[in-house]
C-alpha cells in the first residue's frame, strides 16, 4: 500500500468519526495512534484493528483537563519515531454551561483549546516527519467570538457554545498556515458532513450525512497524494468553502492566539 509505515493520530477514535476515519485509515496502510478517555473502548478499537491487520495504539487523554492533552503529547514524543498526520477530531456539544477542569467554558476548551495545545506540542514530530499534515474537524455551525466574554459567563447559549468552538479551529487553521508551510506541515479544516449519526447527532438531530461520507471525506484531507501542499483553506465535504468572516480579520485571528497561548500555559 502507497501509505505503509504512514502514522497517524486521531483523536476522539474510539467511536463515531473518528472510529470510521480509523478504519479507513488503517484499511489504507496507516499505523493508528487512537486516542480516547475511555481505556475499554480504546483497547475494543485495538483489538478490531489488529483482528483486520492493523497496527494500532491507543493514548488515553481526557480534553477536559488541559494537563493531561499535554501529558498524553508528551508520551506520544517520547514513544513514536514519527507522526505524518494528525486529526483533530474529538468534539463535544453541551446542553447546559459546564466548566472544565481548568476553568474554561468545556466545549471551547474541549473542541478548540485541547486540540491546539496538542497541535503546539506535537509540531516538531510533524515537522521531523514532514510531509506531514494537520486535518481540523470543524463545522459549517459557525458563530463569531466575543472576545469579551469567550467563556460565555454573561449568556451561554448551546449553539453559541459549540460554534465558537469550531470557528476558532478554522481561525487556528488559517493563521497557523502560513509558518507551517515553511516547516513542510500543511493544514487544512473541514466540515466533514451534516448530522451524522454519532452520539452527538443521534436523540438531537436528525442523521442527513452516512457516518461513511464524512469519514472519506476527512481521509482525503489527511492522505489524498492530490492535496499535496494544500493547506490554509477551509472545506464544505470535498469543496473549499467560505468561512465565518471572522476567520478572515487577521486581528481576530491574533487576539485567539494570545488568548489561546495565555489559557494553555495558564
Amino acid at each position: 500500500m502507497a501509505d505503509d509505515g504512514k502514522v497517524v493520530l486521531i483523536t476522539g477514535a474510539t467511536d463515531g468519526l473518528g472510529r470510521a476515519v480509523a478504519r479507513l485509515l488503517a484499511a489504507r496502510g496507516f499505523t493508528i495512534l487512537a486516542h480516547g478517555r475511555d481505556s475499554r473502548r480504546g483497547e475494543a478499537l485495538l483489538a478490531e484493528l489488529a483482528a483486520a491487520g492493523a497496527t494500532a495504539r491507543f493514548y488515553r487523554s481526557d480534553f477536559a483537563e488541559l494537563a493531561q492533552v499535554a501529558a498524553m503529547a508528551d508520551e506520544i514524543l517520547a514513544r513514536e519515531p514519527r507522526l505524518d498526520v494528525l486529526v483533530n477530531n474529538a468534539g463535544i456539544m453541551e446542553l447546559e454551561r459546564i466548566e472544565s477542569a481548568d476553568g474554561n467554558e468545556l466545549p471551547f476548551q474541549v473542541n478548540y483549546l485541547a486540540p491546539y495545545r496538542l497541535t503546539v506540542k506535537l509540531l516538531p514530530l510533524l515537522e521531523r516527519s514532514a510531509p506531514s499534515r494537520i486535518v481540523n474537524v470543524s463545522s459549517l455551525g459557525q458563530a463569531p467570538i466575543d472576545f469579551d466574554d469567550v467563556m460565555l459567563e454573561r449568556r451561554w447559549d448551546r449553539q453559541q457554545s459549540y460554534c465558537q468552538s469550531k470557528l476558532a479551529q478554522v481561525m487556528m487553521t488559517f493563521d497557523m498556515a502560513p509558518a507551517l508551510a515553511a516547516r513542510g506541515v500543511t493544514i487544512t479544516a473541514l466540515h466533514p458532513g451534516t448530522f451524522m449519526p454519532t452520539k452527538m447527532v443521534v436523540g438531537r438531530f436528525a442523521p442527513q450525512t452516512p457516518l461513511e461520507v464524512g469519514a472519506e471525506n476527512v481521509v482525503r484531507l489527511a492522505a489524498d497524494p492530490a492535496l499535496e501542499g494544500v493547506t490554509g483553506r477551509y472545506f464544505n465535504g470535498t469543496e473549499e468553502a467560505r468561512a465565518n468572516p471572522q476567520a478572515y480579520d487577521e486581528d481576530a485571528r491574533a487576539k485567539l492566539r494570545a488568548l489561546s497561548e495565555a489559557l494553555v500555559e495558564a
